[in-house]
């Protein structure tokens, strides 16, 4: 790992476990086991180290989400497909993901704007597949931003309690939340 990968990867775990504002650089030397003052011949500010976090987990949720579809799988099967990504990528970095989820309001603009764009348009492709669904007759839910909301939120605390060494693997929680999910979804 560079001295910069190290950085990151300890910088996010600080910033989970103590927030990114109540994170000092000295802090971060300190972890590392370095002087704070050569922590800047790797990277700028303590923000750019939040900003590459976001922007490269977003990438990330992203591309789960692309390669999970398929154009010809029904509503449920493609809603199916975009929970069980979102897992993978949660459980994958869960320190990364808790920065990601909570620690993104510090982000100054632009990137604060860019970064609430690209959540937007995340969320609208999950509203997208539910209302596919609603017009298909698979789901009957009141609203599809209610719905999407609801099963982000759901997914989103996996962070405060999956454990790598748990009783479920990553395959199996995302076979397990999307069948709960969906199950409150289908139209009985």
């Amino acid at each position: 790992m560079s001295r910069k990968q190290q950085i990151e990867t300890t910088a996010t775990s600080l910033f989970k476990s103590k927030g990114f504002s109540a994170t000092s650089m000295r802090d971060l030397a300190n972890a590392l086991g370095i002087e704070a003052a050569s922590i800047y011949s790797h990277i700028k500010s303590k923000e750019e180290i939040l900003q590459r976090v976001c922007f490269r987990m977003a990438t990330e949720f992203f591309e789960a989400l692309d390669a999970a579809q398929t154009p010809d799988a029904s509503a449920t099967e493609k809603l199916r497909r975009a929970i069980q990504a979102h897992v993978h990528v949660l459980t994958r970095n869960t320190a990364a993901s808790a920065v990601f989820l909570h620690e993104w309001r510090h982000l100054s603009d632009p990137f604060h704007s860019t970064f609430l764009a690209l959540r937007d348009k995340y969320e609208a492709r999950f509203r997208f597949i539910i209302q596919a669904g609603m017009q298909s007759g698979e789901f009957t839910v009141p609203d599809e931003k209610f719905a999407a909301l609801t099963i982000l939120s759901s997914l989103n605390w996996i962070h405060t309690w999956y454990k790598p060494e748990g009783k479920m693997t990553p395959d199996e929680i995302a076979d397990n939340l999307a069948t709960m999910l969906l199950n409150g979804l289908k139209q009985t």
